[in-house]
């Protein structure tokens, strides 16, 4: 019995300091304290993260952030943005620049575990692919052995195009870059012959991007996994929980249809256990964030679920014109799946 009372007596200890440890908070408090968060975006990518000519961003990527803080501070609009490029973005979080990366980056292996860096989730399932000028007769990307091809620096597109044209035996000259203005002024003013990236920053590219989007075509072939998603600092349990159940929660909304416009009738009137924990109206699932329990509420109401976001940035009846596909709801076919909120 001793030596149980002793196990019992250090696991209570143990349990102790893991607590202390998760509470720890310093992200959430130092954006409280400042009353905005600090948003690492993209330099500009149409229907992700890009800034008009007054300096508004919008894109599905700047839609996260304004939903995390509205969630944390009350309000979508308390964001300050920060453009980096791919070789600036994990140094800015790191060195503690920013308190979210959310710049369609890649969820990997080496990133998760090297890096100090955690990825809260995916927020848009993708896969590299190749944009040529429609004169150039090409087809399939079977048919580019030999090719010159654009690529950025930093990011993994480059080992991604290595290791597809070495598993089809072909040859290829890359042209690399470091920036993407760069990458894009040397393909469209001919420098290369192939522009490689993720598929939606090619549609993205050639909408807005080409002198003439009729005078460029993407090929057919997906030769990699991307699933992006927004990054947060490791070493602090507190926020990177935040960071994830904000996204969760924009899922979670579409599933149950809670909308920007419904959500009000939605707290009032549902019956739904789901619906009315995520709003605040049992469960105290805000108290577990650190937040109150109106966060997932503010979140839907200012920002829109997850189905509205994606419309709204990327979806069909945007200049990028991308369908739902992967990124459709698991109950629709899609990867977009959320974990209970309980």
């Amino acid at each position: 019995m001793k030596r149980l009372g002793t196990l019992a007596l250090a696991a209570a200890v143990g349990l102790a300091g893991w607590s202390t440890a998760a509470s720890a908070g310093e992200t959430l408090n130092a954006v409280k304290e400042r009353d905005t968060l600090r948003c690492g975006v993209n330099t500009g990518l149409a229907g992700f993260s890009i800034a008009d000519d007054e300096g508004n961003w919008s894109g599905l990527d700047v839609d996260y952030c304004r939903a995390v803080a509205a969630a944390v501070l009350g309000d979508a609009d308390k964001v300050a943005y920060t453009p980096l490029s791919a070789q600036q973005r994990f140094t800015a979080l790191q060195t503690g620049e920013i308190d979210i990366l959310s710049r369609n980056t890649t969820w990997t292996l080496t990133r998760d575990a090297s890096l100090g860096l955690h990825h809260a989730g995916t927020i848009f399932y993708d896969g590299q692919g190749f944009m040529v000028p429609a004169d150039l007769g090409v087809d399939s990307a079977t048919e580019l052995d030999g090719a010159s091809v654009c690529v950025q620096s930093g990011t993994t597109t480059e080992l991604n195009l290595s290791d597809y044209f070495r598993a089809n035996d072909m040859d290829f000259e890359p042209v690399v870059f470091e920036s993407l203005s760069e990458s894009l002024s040397a393909f469209f003013g001919g420098r290369c012959q192939v522009y490689t990236t993720d598929k939606s920053q090619l549609a993205s590219i050639k909408s807005v991007e080409a002198p003439n989007p009729d005078d460029y075509k993407i090929l057919p072939e997906t030769i990699s996994k991307e699933p992006l998603g927004p990054m947060v600092r490791r070493g602090d349990d507190e926020w990177f929980a935040i960071a994830r159940w904000v996204l969760i929660a924009l899922i979670q909304a579409e599933e149950s249809g809670v909308t920007s416009k419904n959500i009000d009738d939605m707290k009032a009137n549902s019956d739904n256990p789901m619906v009315r924990r995520m709003l605040g109206e049992s469960g105290n699932m805000g108290e577990k964030l650190k937040l109150d329990n109106e966060w997932a509420y503010r979140a839907i109401k200012q920002v829109g679920n997850y189905g509205e976001i994606y419309r709204a940035n990327v979806g069909p009846d945007t200049p990028l014109g991308l369908e739902r596909g992967v990124n459709d709801l698991w109950t629709e076919g899609g990867l977009m799946y959320a974990p209970p909120i309980r």
